[in-house]
């Protein structure tokens, strides 16, 4: 895996937790609890920004942390990250996690 590959791999799964919340049929109690409150078309289209926005925000702050470009708990530093064949993961997250979290949604 390569630091793109890596970060694209957080994309998707904001992406995927984004659908399954805002799905006919959810899975999850999050899901649920948005189904349960029956909002309008409307309203489903500003729940899905709100929900769209929190994830970006976690997931890319996350990223940037990892990377040492944001504290993660008030603490900041450069993680050394490697994938389990030792390729380097670390240093070049903050361009990919622009592109993927501000540059594509």
């Amino acid at each position: 895996m390569n630091t793109e590959e890596f970060v694209k791999s957080f994309h998707t799964e904001k992406q995927d937790f984004l659908k399954e919340y805002l799905s006919e049929n959810p899975e999850t109690e999050v899901g649920r609890l948005i189904q349960s409150l029956n909002l309008t078309d409307e309203q489903n289209g500003i729940m899905e920004k709100i929900i769209n926005g929190t994830l970006t925000d976690v997931f890319y702050t996350i990223l940037l942390g990892l990377d040492g470009c944001a504290s993660i708990g008030g603490i900041q530093e450069m993680y050394d990250l490697k994938d389990e064949n030792g390729n380097q993961l670390s240093g070049e997250i903050e361009g990919y996690a622009y592109e993927y979290f501000h540059e594509s949604d």
